[in-house]
This record gives C-alpha cells, structure tokens and sequence, in this order.
C-alpha cells in the first residue's frame, strides 16, 4: 500500500466529530426533556400574565456542564424552536434562544475550566445574572419590535417585573442544576471529566 493510500485509510476511519455517539444521544434526550418541560407555565409576578416560568433551561444547564457549552446552547435552542413550532410562537422561541445563550454559556463555560462543585456555583450566579441582562436587552429590542411596539409599554415593567422575574427564574433553574447535575454527571459525563466528591 502506498504512503499516499495509507494516509487516505487513516483518514477514513478517524472520528473527527467533536460529539460522540453516546453525547449526542444524551443530548437528543435533553433536548426532549427540555421541550416538554416548556410547556409547563407557571406564573410568577401577580398581574402580569405573560411572565411565566418553565424549567426547560435546567437540562440545557445540565448538557452544558456535561459536555460544555456548545451542547448546552444547542439543547435549549433546540427545544425552544421545538416549542415555538408547535405553538406558532416564533418570536417567542428567539427570546428563548437569548436566555438560553445568556444562562448556559458563562456558567459551562466557566466550569469547564474547573470543574469543581464552587466553580459550578459560581458560574451559576453569573449565569443568572447575565440572563436578568440578556432579559432586558430581549424584551428592549426583540420585544418592541415584534410585540410591545413602543419601549414606553416594556419601560415602566422592567424593574417591578422583568427584572426580579429572571433573578427567580435563573436561581430556580440554577438550584435544579445543582440538584439534578449532582444525581446524574457521573452518568452522562465523558469519564475523563468527571468530578470526584462534589
């Protein structure tokens, strides 16, 4: 066999997706999890309706601290273009991708770093408050164009509801992180990267 033709062979056979079989399949089923978990709605500041709460971000949460923060984002994108074809709620699904954004990356990103139980917190409290941000900027740009159609009607909402909305939504969906990351990481994280004693 020719050094050219060996080359060709090596190159057939090497696995050069950055997912494994066993990931993706993990994350097929989050992505599942995360959809149907979106239909549940749950209201959280009295009078205003259109705020409610669905834990869908948690096993988004929860693939990201698996498998880093690609895979988070792609299982809460994922699910929220599932919800929005279903519901026909377009715009809806593109404010879900910013928080899902905002929330996954900068906790999975800072714990891939370091993957220790304080560095999850951390980056958990980060988390929450760059989607309270992410929140505003969506509901200021996404939100006037497509629902409110003036930055008057969302203005005066932002610091009675908005705001104290997403630091509840984020530490909710943060402690179902801990709690269900802690049951089942040794479960569906690559060997390599697991935690020992949490």
């Amino acid at each position: 066999m020719t050094e050219k033709a060996q080359r060709a062979q090596n190159l057939e056979f090497t696995n050069t997706n950055k997912w494994d079989t066993r990931q993706l399949v993990t994350m097929a089923l989050m992505c599942a999890i995360a959809a149907l978990l979106s239909f549940i709605q749950i209201p959280l500041i009295p009078g205003v309706t259109f705020l409610t709460y669905d834990p869908s971000l948690m096993p988004a949460m929860v693939c990201g601290f698996a498998f880093g923060p690609g895979a988070g984002i792609a299982v809460g994108a994922v699910a929220a273009v599932i919800h929005g074809l279903i519901l026909g709620e377009w715009v809806g699904s593109l404010m879900n991708i910013v928080a899902t954004l905002c929330f996954v990356w900068p906790a999975a990103a800072l714990y891939r770093r370091k993957r220790t139980f304080k560095q999850g917190v951390i980056g958990l409290v980060v988390s929450v408050l760059a989607a309270t941000v992410g929140a505003i900027a969506a509901n200021l740009t996404i939100g006037v164009l497509f629902w409110y159609g003036s930055v008057d009607v969302i203005l005066p909402m932002l610091l009675p509801a908005i705001v104290p909305f997403n630091l509840v939504k984020g530490t909710v969906n943060a402690a179902l992180t801990l709690i269900v990351y802690k049951a089942v990481s040794n479960l569906i994280t690559p060997k390599k990267s697991q935690v020992k004693g949490h």
